[in-house]
């Protein structure tokens, strides 16, 4: 059994320990509710954004089909650590075993991974939107949209399955202590008393090529759709085109930056403290912006959103 390093890890232990956000707060359960209510409007939100489109006609095109997958995507996103995180302080409790960490590891990989093609392909349908209107259902017909959706699960999902078992399988000798609120990579890997030089350098390179397709598709959508609004003659068509494009770009800049900084950015600008503010940026604060990025700053979901309001209230006259 002690070659079975996925469980006991060279140790008599199969736990680690996470010593996460609350131990650092000197308001502990305020600050516990706090995230309770961010983890339930991101939850209301994203849930909320679904059903609309989902039931109004309307919003039945390629450009909400990507929105609806990228909000399903953020309530799993939050889902995998939240829960747990207020579990455990709530029961007093800190601890995760191995095939726990193992398995929360690999969720937020593969849907960290696949929201970053995800959000290339929504740029991609920008372009094509803005820059190829008359052809755009033809370019962006249900086909296309499976096939860009399976392609960013698929894709995403190979970051989790090519970084997990590696990163579960070296040896933990040191203290179990996990200096995070869940089982992030770069935390985990801190524990380990082999070297891991070789390791860092190869996910490094994974994430460098993660980022690099996307970023591309992204940055040269924009250029392209930047041109084509300047070049616009109507002010209401270039209003319109530039709401959308900003919503969709907040969105990246803010889910971007802090992959960046988490996986790509040299270990001294990192401490256990800045790395836990990071990612609490985009495992918490990314799933609850979304939904209201796209809602506020969108006409037609607002439209969707007074439409389902008033049938309830006439329905529920009706009813007295």
């Amino acid at each position: 059994m002690e070659n079975n390093t996925w469980v006991n890890n060279h140790t008599g232990r199969s736990d680690f320990d996470l010593v996460g956000l609350f131990s650092q707060s000197k308001h502990p359960a305020l600050l516990c509710v706090v995230i309770l209510v961010d983890f339930l409007m991101a939850l209301s939100g994203n849930i909320i954004l679904i059903l609309l489109i989902y039931f109004d006609a309307h919003l039945h095109n390629p450009m909400y089909f990507f929105i609806t997958q990228l909000s399903l995507m953020d309530v799993m996103y939050i889902s995998v650590t939240v829960p747990k995180m207020l579990m455990d302080q709530v029961m007093g409790v800190n601890k995760i075993s191995a095939p726990e960490c193992g398995m929360q590891m690999f969720l937020y990989l593969t849907l960290g991974g696949s929201e970053f093609f995800l959000l290339a392909a929504m740029a991609y349908d920008r372009y094509v939107a803005i820059c190829h209107p008359l052809r755009y259902l033809i370019l962006m017909n249900n086909r296309v949209c499976l096939l860009l959706v399976s392609s960013s699960w698929f894709l995403g999902s190979v970051d989790g399955f090519m970084i997990t078992p590696i990163t579960m399988t070296f040896p933990f000798c040191r203290s179990r202590e996990i200096y995070h609120f869940f089982c992030e990579v770069p935390a985990v890997m801190k524990l380990s008393c082999s070297d891991t030089s070789l390791y860092e350098t190869f996910m490094y390179l994974c994430c460098v090529i993660s980022l690099l397709f996307p970023v591309t598709v992204i940055s040269s959508s924009y250029s392209f759709i930047l041109f084509t609004i300047h070049r616009m003659k109507s002010a209401e068509g270039r209003k319109k085109a530039f709401a959308t494009c900003s919503s969709h770009m907040t969105v990246v800049v803010l889910f971007y930056g802090a992959a960046v900084y988490t996986y790509m950015l040299p270990n001294t600008y990192h401490t256990p403290e800045k790395d836990m503010i990071v990612s609490v940026f985009y495992t918490i604060l990314t799933p609850v912006l979304n939904p209201l990025i796209y809602s506020l700053r969108n006409k037609d979901v607002t439209r969707a959103l007074k439409k389902m309001l008033n049938v309830k209230s006439v329905s529920q006259e009706s009813i007295k």
